[in-house]
This record gives structure tokens, sequence and C-alpha cells, in this order.
């Protein structure tokens, strides 16, 4: 049995999917305008690694993971550019595959593009006018009035009377609520839109997603996730758009990952600590940053740190350091191992409880080297992939995960010229300068391991 904890009850719940042995799950995915930063990559990360324990538990996954490529935020970024918005999408869109495949994101099962569904985002909002739940303003808008859906706020437990007390005042003369929230914004003259009935436009942000969701999933579907940033007022407005159109529940669990801070303090462009998933991987193998973003719950927020960036780089060090040298089993049974960890990836997907079951078995294997005893260190070893695949990780051969820099860091050719130069230098009997080079690659992160066969490397 999965147990689920559901944002919307505010408790574990044991997980029963609509359909036995199938998960429809939708997670709201990037408004492309820039590159992906370090809260989306903790988001990213979060649902894959449920995408692929749902499916190690024998599941048949449906994920949708939606593309926002039409917004205020892009429009006004390709102005800036000087560049079509579609040329602007297309980039971001390409970037953000290329840092998903390198953190080790599997692909979603489909990931629709808000401008593809325009038409039935526009069939949705005619229901809505059509039930009373919606009005087209003066000014070329068309609102959802939030005052005429019974139950606005059971997401995010906010009441409808305090919301409205503290909007800004005259924020939209067109409303008829300050609460209200646009399904349809008119366009401005030579501002990209499409045709409506209320005049050209194009859809609101809200609405792209209950469209999609719906289109892709079915009116009522098992796991709507995302980021914490996205419950209110987002997931909230879905909520009420959905089911005010549908007039039946929209999602069986919510799930949301946690905050991403920066040395303690929230990621800010205005403090100056934002980071983008590149930059990171500027300096940080990719494993290492994945390892980093599951080593905590995912309902839990992660601290950002150079701190706790170098105790993730060692700690799966000692995961790999324990794999060095093995050939793991070809087929090894389940163990008690699997069970611990099934036992924690249960429980609403614990996987920094799933990971001291990897380190467990590593000490296993480090115990059984150390005794002679090669079969079970090698069974051993293949249980520890088996189970890292589950979370993504320790898929790599450890001599090239030893071995795997950063664009900043010394390359593999570099660091065997040096080994080179130090192992003339023993030979020569000039032991200052052997050591001065173990000096200079310590300092680089880089490790030389002597041994009778030679010196190998790997970095620390």
């Amino acid at each position: 049995m999965i147990r689920v904890y559901s944002t919307l009850s505010q408790r574990k719940e044991e997980f029963r999917p609509l359909e036995p042995g199938k998960v429809r799950m939708y997670v709201c995915g990037m408004t492309v305008y820039d590159y992906c930063h370090l809260g989306h990559a903790r988001v990213l990360t979060a649902f894959d690694v449920i995408t692929r324990y749902f499916r190690h538990r024998g599941y048949d996954v449906r994920y949708v993971r939606n593309i926002t490529d039409i917004d205020d935020k892009i429009l006004q970024r390709a102005d800036a550019n000087g560049e079509d918005y579609m040329a602007l999408t297309g980039r971001m869109i390409n970037a953000m595959h290329e840092d998903e495949a390198r953190l080790g994101i599997l692909p979603p099962t489909e990931e629709p593009r808000a401008t593809a569904y325009i038409s039935e985002i526009l069939a949705m909002i005619r229901v809505l006018i059509s039930k009373g739940y919606a009005y087209p303003a003066d000014n070329g808008d068309v609102y959802f009035a939030v005052n005429a859906f019974e139950g606005y706020g059971k997401l995010s437990k906010k009441k409808l009377e305090d919301l409205i007390a503290g909007a800004r005042v005259g924020i939209s003369d067109a409303k008829r609520s300050p609460a209200d929230f646009a399904l349809w914004k008119a366009a401005g003259p030579g501002e990209v839109s499409w045709p409506s009935p209320w005049g050209d436009g194009r859809p609101g942000w809200h609405i792209e997603c209950s469209a999609m969701a719906t289109c892709c999933l079915g009116e009522t579907f098992d796991i709507h996730g995302g980021g914490p940033d996205l419950l209110f007022p987002h997931h909230e407005n879905e909520i009420a758009q959905s089911e005010a159109a549908t007039g039946q529940p929209f999602v069986n669990v919510w799930m949301h990952a946690g905050a991403v801070r920066v040395n303690k303090e929230k990621m800010s462009k205005s403090l100056g600590n934002f980071f983008t998933i590149r930059e990171i991987l500027e300096k940080y193998p990719a494993e290492v940053v994945r390892y980093f973003l599951i080593s905590s719950h995912y309902r839990s927020q992660v601290d950002y740190s150079e701190e706790n960036l170098a105790e993730a780089a060692r700690t799966l060090s000692r995961l790999y350091q324990s794999l060095r040298g093995l050939v793991p089993a070809k087929s090894v049974p389940d163990t008690d191992s699997d069970e611990r960890f099934r036992a924690a990836m249960d429980d609403d997907f614990n996987s920094p409880e799933a990971m001291t079951v990897l380190h467990a078995i590593a000490s296993d294997i480090n115990l059984h080297r150390r005794e002679g005893r090669d079969r079970e260190a090698s069974e051993a070893a293949a249980v520890m992939i088996r189970l890292g695949k589950i979370l993504g990780i320790l898929q790599q051969d450890p001599e090239a995960f030893f071995q795997t820099g950063t664009p900043a860091e010394l390359t593999a050719h570099t660091i065997e010229a040096m080994i080179a130069d130090r192992n003339e230098a023993r030979k020569q009997k000039n032991f200052a300068e052997a050591d001065r080079i173990r000096d200079v690659l310590a300092d680089k992160g880089v490790i030389l391991d002597d041994s009778r066969e030679g010196t190998s490397w790997r970095r620390g």
C-alpha cells in the first residue's frame, strides 16, 4: 500500500487510483521565457522520482507536464530581445530538455503546449459563461466569478471574504469582484492574439492548465502536482474553473514539492541568490545535484549552499566507492534491503529514508570485500544498483563517475598528464615535486590512490 500526503486533506492517504493499476498525473510545467532555475529542478526531480517509483511498483503511469508558451512574460522578454516569441519559446524549450536530460529526468508521457489548446480553452470558457460562472467584461476580458463557485479556497484554506478584503482597490474596474480572475485577456494593438467570441485575445494562465489537464487525462484524474508557489492562486483557481465547468471533482490527490532556499534565505533575483540549472551544473556534476535534491523529502524545504552540495558529492562518492572494481551479479532475488527500500518509498515517497538503505548496502559491500566474500559483495552491488535506478542514481560506471568533472575543473587528460609528471618525479626521487603535484590535485578536489598496480584518481 502506497500512502501519499494530500495537500487538500492535509494528511497521508492510501493511494487508490481511479483505474486499478493505472496512474493519471498532471504536473504544472514551465513558462518558457528563460532558463530553468533551481526551483524548477526541485519540482522536476521530485515528480521524476515519484513517477519512477509508481512504475517500479507496476503502475502504468500517464504523466502529463504542460508548457506555457504564451504569457505576458514571454511577450515582454521576446520584445526586449527583439525576437519572435515563438523563436524565444522554442529556444527555451530546447534548453529545458537539455537540462532535464543532464539531471536524469525522464520525459513525461505527454507535454502539451498552451498554444495548441486554444480551441479547447475557448470551449471551456463558453461552458463557464453559459453556467453563470464567468462573464465577459466591457474591456474585452472574460473573468471567472469567484463568488459563484461554492467552496473556493478549499485547497489553500483561504477564506474568500479575507481575499476580497485584502485585494487592492481599483485593481480592475472591469471586474465585478477583486477576487475574480481572467480566463481570456483582450489583446492590445499589435499583440499576439487569437480570435474569440469576445474579441481577439489570449488565454489567462489558470484556464490553460484546466483545459490541457481535462483534455489529456479526463474530467477527474488521480494526481495533480507542482511547486509550492502554485498552490494559491493557480491551483485553487484550477479547481474552481474545472469543477464549475464539468460538475465533477477535478483531482483526487494534490501534491506539492517543498520550497528552495539559498543559504537559508528565499531564492530571489533581487537578493542575488538566484541560480539557473545551467549555472549550477557548471560547478557540480549533474548526478551530485540530483542526489542533493532527492536527499531531502520532496515536501520538505531544500537549502542550497556550497557546503550542502559538497557534502552531497562526498556522500554520493562513498556509494560509488563501494561499487568500484566490482562486477555486479546478473540476477539477484529481492532481499531485505528491497523490502526496507519499498517500505520507505511506500510512505509518501520518503527518498531520504530509502537512501539510508543504499548506504547500509554500501557498508555490507565493504565488509564483504574486507572478509573476502566476493560473491556476496557482487550480489549486494546488484541490489544497490537496482534500487538506485528507482531514484535515478548509481547508473554510471564508478570509474566514469570519479572522473566526471565540470567545465571549471581539470580535465581528465590534464589530470593524467599531471599523474605522469608525478610518477616521473617519484622515479627520479624528487619527492618534494611529487608531493607538490599531489597537493595541487588535492586542492582541485582530485584524490590519488597509489597501489601496486599504479595510481588511480577520483574526484573527492
